[in-house]
């Protein structure tokens, strides 16, 4: 090899090194690296000084690979997953997206999503056991029924927002994953629903660039994370604010505080910041 190549291949190995370590030291390769760390030698994961969970698991390979990893032990990850109990049906629909995202045969798990829905296209016991079945389906490649996707938009609120039940006053959180199962299910970003749906989320949104559970609150990691996956599924520009306001709740250690006041389920809150900074709604 002459000496112009040699220098050629050095400047490029040089240049891949910076890039590998840029992106081990952002905010999303940091907080990657902290749930990498809270994988237990069983598979699952787990919030420090508790006990692996099969919620936080799925959350974290989530997570994980909407930041472009995968966990140190995947297969023992969906081993755990697929021997996980799941007494509600968001836990089997959460399951089923975590195991999609491992690459697993998800076709069991979507069979039993699809025989919980109701004649009026609910599915499960609540209106968010439906966002997320529409959103699990989806990942496992079938489409929701026609009866689905119009008990969501009929369950949609006059401010625009939508609940975790019928009752329930709207929320962010709720919303941004109503909009996110439409759009999963071929609604246009620039339908009536969707665009009401983008004006709640907005009138959540605090002058700290971060987004509230509700209009008027103090804002949250996992609120401002589900807005801005909502708005990107929605085809709306977030900014740069609601980034800027979780990487300021970085730690350390590279996990995400819940707030600027509190610190609570630090690998959860990681896992969904990891979406949301990746700009990837659910579901991929």
């Amino acid at each position: 090899m002459d000496r112009h190549r040699r220098t050629l291949l050095l400047a490029f190995l040089v240049a891949l090194a910076l890039a590998s370590t840029c992106s081990a030291a952002s905010p999303l390769g940091r907080g990657a690296s902290y749930l990498l760390a809270r994988q237990q030698s069983g598979g699952g994961f787990a919030e420090p000084g508790a006990a692996s969970s099969a919620g936080l698991t799925a959350w974290s390979v989530l997570g994980l690979k909407a930041g472009g990893k995968a966990p140190a032990q995947p297969q023992a990850a969906a081993d755990y997953l697929a021997q996980a109990q799941a007494p509600q049906a968001t836990d089997l629909e959460l399951n089923l997206l975590a195991q999609a995202a491992l690459g697993q045969d998800v076709s069991r798990l979507a069979g039993e999503i699809e025989q919980l829905r109701r004649p009026d296209g609910r599915i499960g016991p609540a209106l968010n056991s439906t966002y997320w079945g529409v959103l699990a389906l989806r990942a496992a490649g079938r489409k929701p029924s026609k009866a689905t996707v119009h008990y969501i938009l009929s369950a949609q609120r006059k401010d625009g927002g939508w609940s975790w039940s019928p009752r329930a006053a709207s929320d962010a959180g709720d919303t941004a994953a109503a909009i996110q199962a439409l759009r999963a299910a071929g609604a246009s970003a620039r339908s009536a629903p969707i665009t009401r749906a983008v004006r709640y989320l907005r009138r959540c949104r605090s002058k700290d660039g971060g987004f509230a559970v509700s209009p008027g609150a103090d804002s949250d990691a996992q609120s401002t994370a589900w807005a801005i996956q909502a708005l990107v599924a929605a085809r709306k520009d977030p900014g740069q604010a609601p980034s800027r306001y979780l990487k300021k709740l970085q730690r350390g250690d590279g996990s995400f505080r819940y707030s600027a006041r509190y610190v609570t389920t630090p690998a959860w809150v990681t896992a969904q910041v990891l979406c949301a900074l990746a700009r990837k709604p659910f579901p991929f």
